[in-house]
């Protein structure tokens, strides 16, 4: 879970996922720099969450650098990546552990199947998310609507077998599921409800990322 400056968040995230998700867990919340104001909330609270662990991000700042040293850091044998936003649906984790369990290298937390839902977020986000979702499932036959939401799960098996290629944002839940769908990995989806966050800044860069997402979509087409 990378975090910057989810201070507002940070508890009733946490306390979802802690009720929500029965599988055995150890939580990675992957910070940038001491002064993030999530680590005075969490210092103040870790007796409430066992398993939790605040991890440095080791390769310099950005979520995508955090994403990567939570996956380093991850020990189990799947890692769920998930935003500290709130806006997940963490009654499905359990049932992704399964779908891991049962051979899938990437369980997608899909927005855009039958029974998934966006709740809220920049409109141009959403279509041109859904838009690329659809297209890549219809025309290279992708076992996902969704491509570009990072709430997924996957097999650290797979994770160790490949090196991340991202270089900026939040494209690399992309780039991973485009790899596992090029090299036949298995992969699969359930439908989730996505909502936007209740407090705080995104630090979405639609307009920087833009590239790094259409470099993975259409190496999906090679």
């Amino acid at each position: 879970m990378p975090v910057y400056n989810e201070g507002e968040n940070i508890l009733p995230t946490l306390s979802s996922l802690y009720a929500e998700v029965k599988t055995p867990k150890v939580v990675h919340l992957v910070y940038d720099f001491e002064e993030d104001s999530t680590l005075p909330v969490i210092k103040k609270n870790l007796n409430r969450f066992p398993g939790l662990i605040l991890t440095k991000n080791k390769y310099g700042r950005g979520v995508l650098n955090a994403i990567k040293s939570g996956i380093e850091a991850a020990e189990g044998d799947a890692v769920l990546v998930t935003m500290a936003d709130g806006s997940d649906e963490y009654a499905i984790v359990d049932q992704m552990y399964g779908l891991v369990k049962k051979g899938n290298s990437v369980v997608c937390a899909s927005r855009y199947m039958k029974g998934g839902r966006q709740i809220g977020g920049p409109l141009l986000k959403r279509t041109l998310s859904r838009l690329a979702g659809l297209s890549a499932y219809y025309l290279t036959r992708i076992p996902t609507h969704d491509l570009s939401n990072n709430f997924r799960m996957y097999d650290k098996r797979f994770l160790d077998s490949i090196t991340i290629e991202s270089e900026g944002g939040f494209e690399i839940a992309t780039e991973l599921t485009a790899k596992a769908f090029k090299s036949g990995k298995m992969i699969t989806e359930l439908p989730t409800t996505w909502r936007d966050r209740a407090a705080g800044k995104s630090n979405f860069k639609l307009w920087k990322w833009l590239p790094r997402y259409l470099h993975w979509y259409f190496y999906l087409w090679k």
